[in-house]
């Protein structure tokens, strides 16, 4: 069910998270607001998933994102978080967040440590990797989606 939404097509603004990805699993996320989440598709499988991401008008890079309830935090809400495969300087919250969703990994699960919750993202990441590197999802980089139109005002800057 999942590859009947892709390539899913979504911006939105960076808002603060749980504070867990970075600090205990060395994972940095960027979290859309409720809104935005919200605003997916309501049977769009949870899960992890794959594609690009770019940052207000910056460059495109590969990306993994989990879309649900995170069971090893046993959240209540369904949250979707990016991790963009790049490491940026500082922090990005109150930016456009510009994300093309191009493929699924797997269905979530519950993880018995977190030690094995980070190997499972790790091996998310390094599939995430392979797959763009495919002519199909590499050409999703230079959608024009990720060109914001100049002078469009984004957080009043």
């Amino acid at each position: 069910g999942a590859m009947r939404h892709l390539p899913y097509f979504c911006r939105g603004e960076v808002v603060k998270g749980f504070g867990r990805g970075s600090k205990e699993l060395g994972i940095p996320t960027a979290n859309f607001s409720e809104q935005v989440v919200e605003s997916f598709p309501s049977d769009i499988p949870t899960g992890i998933y794959y594609g690009w991401a770019c940052v207000g008008n910056g460059d495109v890079h590969k990306m993994v994102l989990s879309i649900g309830w995170n069971p090893f935090y046993k959240n209540i809400k369904k949250s979707v978080e990016t991790h963009i495969i790049h490491t940026f300087k500082e922090d990005f919250y109150g930016e456009v967040l510009s994300i093309v969703i191009t493929g699924y990994i797997r269905p979530e699960k519950n993880f018995d440590s977190l030690d094995a919750l980070i190997s499972a993202i790790q091996e998310d990441i390094e599939e995430a990797k392979r797959q763009l590197d495919l002519p199909e999802h590499l050409k999703l980089k230079e959608d024009n989606f990720f060109h914001l139109p100049e002078g469009k005002i984004v957080n009043n800057r």
